[in-house]
């Protein structure tokens, strides 16, 4: 039992009667009775305040290839440390990180914000990834190691399913690089389906939001799941809002999936569909369609969208930058949009 003197007062909330609290933070905007927690099982109401049970106690921590996130156009071949802790907002049949996602309290470390600048120059790491996990649901914590990490020089990457309102992401969004977002699908059925979302359309605005107000650094990923969003309408309203919202350089990452929990009857998705689904991304105009989960893949890698030269050859996370020069094609001089290198 975590006592009283280690939790940190949560950010967005409304103190209601009979000691109820309203939690604004995510699209659920949980009514908290005294003694228990919103959906994200992290946030607890205590004698009429939410709290936060896991500000600076992640539970997994290490130091990731920028691509593991994945972030492909955004400073290749650095290393990010990343960390995550319990709880998510989200409750997905698939979820690969369910011990932590879907568990409210577990082992966890103490690391206070000031502390990751300081980890992460001893890993060799160049920025901060809030990933594993949700990380909207320990806002405050992201929040106040941000901070610290861009003052420190560091770059940080938001790896998130998007289900935050509008103004816990404002206040954010300024210390935030790098917003990498699932768009796990293009209805609402299917969100209900997979994550017992019922109106997806918040995860759009905050991608939209983040890349319009903010000028942020935006990347989509999207598992595709046989028989669940590999229809072309769902891949095809992706793309189309991707190009219309986020525009053409945005990269989308379309994964493989492989049967799990919920959804282990369902076969892995043939490479087949991954490739039809690159082939509707381009043709909406996207220019940097990628596939995920196949090893080896010519689509693992970036092509200049002008004179099709490789510019980054990738096998898994090991990466060749062989064909950038300034941030441009060496072949064509053609200008790579979002591909940030140190």
């Amino acid at each position: 039992m975590i006592v009283m003197n280690q939790l940190k007062v949560a950010s967005f909330y409304t103190q209601l009667d009979n000691q109820k609290v309203k939690c604004t933070l995510c699209p659920w905007n949980c009514l908290i009775k005294e003694g228990r927690c919103g959906v994200c099982g992290v946030r607890e109401n205590r004698q009429g305040k939410l709290y936060s049970l896991v500000y600076g106690k992640p539970c997994s921590v290490a130091a990731d290839p920028i691509e593991k996130k994945p972030l492909f156009h955004f400073y290749p071949g650095t290393l990010v440390l990343s960390l995550g802790t319990y709880g998510c907002n989200m409750c997905c049949g698939h979820c690969q990180n369910w011990q932590i996602a879907h568990v409210g309290e577990g082992p966890t470390q103490e690391i206070p914000p000031e502390r990751l600048v300081s980890l992460a120059i001893e890993n060799d790491c160049q920025g901060i990834a809030w990933t594993y996990n949700e990380p909207t649901i320990w806002f405050e914590y992201v929040l106040d190691s941000a901070k610290i990490a861009k003052a420190a020089g560091l770059y940080t990457a938001f790896v998130t399913n998007g289900y935050i309102n509008q103004e816990p992401l404002d206040m954010l969004a300024p210390y935030l690089d790098a917003y990498r977002v699932d768009v796990k699908g293009f209805t609402n059925d299917f969100y209900f389906k997979l994550a017992k979302i019922q109106d997806f359309s918040p995860v759009l605005r905050s991608a939209e939001r983040i890349k319009k107000k903010w000028q942020k650094h935006v990347e989509i990923i999207t598992l595709v799941i046989p028989t669940m969003n590999d229809d072309d309408l769902q891949l095809k309203g992706i793309a189309d809002w991707m190009m219309k919202n986020l525009g053409t350089e945005t990269p989308w990452h379309l994964t493989r999936f492989s049967p799990y929990l919920e959804f282990s009857h369902l076969p892995p998705t043939p490479v087949a569909t991954l490739e039809k689904a690159r082939a509707i991304g381009q043709k909406a105009g996207l220019k940097f369609v990628y596939l995920g989960n196949v090893l080896g893949h010519p689509a693992e890698s970036t092509y200049c969208p002008k004179c099709q030269h490789l510019l980054i050859e990738r096998a898994g996370y090991q990466i060749g930058l062989k064909g950038l020069k300034n941030n441009c094609c060496a072949n064509c001089d053609q200008l790579i949009s979002g591909v940030f290198t140190r």
